[in-house]
């Protein structure tokens, strides 16, 4: 067998794996918060970048072989910015044989008009591009708002919310939208980024780059972003750790007491267990064996 051969062969083994890892890890995630039920219309919002292209791709694939029926719509919001390139989507989506709607609002000209130059555009463009997804999906009669978001999106949040916001909070995996007629959720919450960077290539898929944030190089986002791939390379594990505690929180142990009744706290003469001999375990130990694996749990 020649060298050229064998490296195929190699590299088709690892696009395998990496597809399998990414089904497996949407799949475990939508079981671990029942994102998706029998005979939900999900709607995928897909912006052009990596990570939407990348659930889109799954869902349907998981589609294939779930245990229910479901059924996907794409929607894109083409928000008017200059250069965007209308057809891209249509053409791979018409190709790929998936239902979809092009939404057009011009969200561009407002958000240039209102938010000062070199001031962050994302949260004025977050909300505009909310509510037009709201109203979308209730024409749509979607059930479910499927976004692209994935592990290192809700980590950067968290870090974000805790430095800048003072605040203990993250992008969850499912949520009841601002309206309340919707339920969205981000079947990519256990997927990394860099997985998804290797499988767009690997699928070559038509990105579509944001020139509106994504041109913004003030964004506190970006510095976060920074830490974490800082720490990935100086400490193997730390982020893995990091974005593990957000699903093992002890509220007796912090400090909210609209979460934990301190003040009803008083000596009961009874062992207990989340007492302070919490306090003896070696946080750098790793954890218990007893811990249950989310992974057991199949959707698929």
């Amino acid at each position: 067998m020649n060298a050229p051969h064998e490296l195929a062969q190699k590299a088709a083994r690892e696009s395998n794996k990496l597809e399998k890892r990414l089904c497996r890890l949407t799949g475990q995630a939508i079981a671990d918060f029942n994102m998706i039920e029998d005979g939900d219309r999900v709607m995928v919002c897909l912006s052009g970048g990596k990570d939407s292209y990348g659930l889109l791709d799954i869902l349907l694939k998981l589609r294939e072989r779930a245990p229910i029926r479901f059924d996907v719509v794409a929607v894109n919001l083409d928000q008017k910015q200059p250069g965007f390139p209308a057809h891209v989507l249509p053409d791979y989506l018409t190709a790929l044989g998936v239902p979809f709607h092009m939404e057009t609002q011009d969200t561009y000209s407002i958000v240039t008009r209102v938010i000062p130059e070199g001031k962050t555009m994302c949260s004025l463009c977050s909300r505009l591009r909310r509510g037009i997804l709201y109203r979308v999906a209730t024409e749509l009669g979607a059930t479910k708002i499927a976004l692209g978001h994935h592990r290192d999106d809700i980590l950067g949040t968290f870090f974000l919310n805790m430095f800048y916001g003072g605040k203990l909070k993250a992008m969850p995996p499912k949520l009841v939208s601002d309206d309340g007629r919707h339920v969205v959720i981000r079947p990519l919450a256990y997927v990394k980024e860099a997985d998804l960077e290797r499988y767009a290539q690997e699928k070559q898929f038509p990105i579509i780059p944001c020139n509106l944030c994504g041109s913004q190089d003030n964004l506190k986002r970006k510095e976060v972003k920074r830490m974490l791939l800082e720490w990935e390379g100086r400490w193997p594990g730390r982020v893995e750790n990091t974005f593990n505690a957000l699903a093992r929180i002890t509220p007796s142990h912090l400090m909210d007491a609209t979460l934990f009744d301190f003040k009803a706290v008083h000596a009961t003469g009874i062992a207990q267990t989340h007492g302070d001999i919490a306090f003896d375990d070696e946080p750098c130990d790793p954890p218990s064996q007893n811990t249950p694996d989310s992974a057991q749990v199949r959707w698929i």
